[in-house]
């Protein structure tokens, strides 16, 4: 998903709006996204949130609220936003932003299936980390 394409539409705008908690993109083909921190969050392009190989992604919850607390650029083909709960390794190349735009309502379909199927509400907070507090691993 990640990467840059040769010819793909560059960005020729990006706001953030902490309001409405959106990542506003004008592309230069036209394409005009209001993009939610949520799902940016919920689809983060990291390790953490991706897993190391297909099948090891990270279910992400309780991120309805998550706000941006920085966007940095990364060269001149990605973005790297700081989220308010602290996830900050996500860099997110101009073709995933889009991506992210274009699909947003087969993301969201997609999110909500991979929440039913694990059973857990979208506003649950995440499970501590594997080896956290003495629960067997759990």
């Amino acid at each position: 998903m990640a990467g840059l394409t040769a010819g793909a539409p560059m960005p020729q705008s990006i706001t953030v709006h902490e309001q409405s908690r959106v990542l506003e993109v004008t592309f230069s083909d036209g394409a005009h996204f209001r993009i939610p921190f949520e799902l940016m969050r919920v689809y983060s392009p990291s390790a953490e949130v991706q897993g190391h190989g297909p099948g090891q992604q990270v279910l992400q919850t309780g991120k309805r609220d998550v706000t941006l607390t920085r966007l940095e650029p990364v060269g001149n083909y990605a973005v790297q936003p700081t989220f308010s709960d602290g996830h900050d390794s996500g860099i997110f190349s101009w073709d995933y932003l889009y991506e992210l735009g274009r699909d947003e309502q087969a993301l969201w379909a997609d999110y909500a299936e991979r929440l039913a199927a694990a059973g857990v509400d979208r506003d649950a907070p995440m499970a501590p980390k594997a080896g956290g507090h003495g629960c067997g691993g759990h």
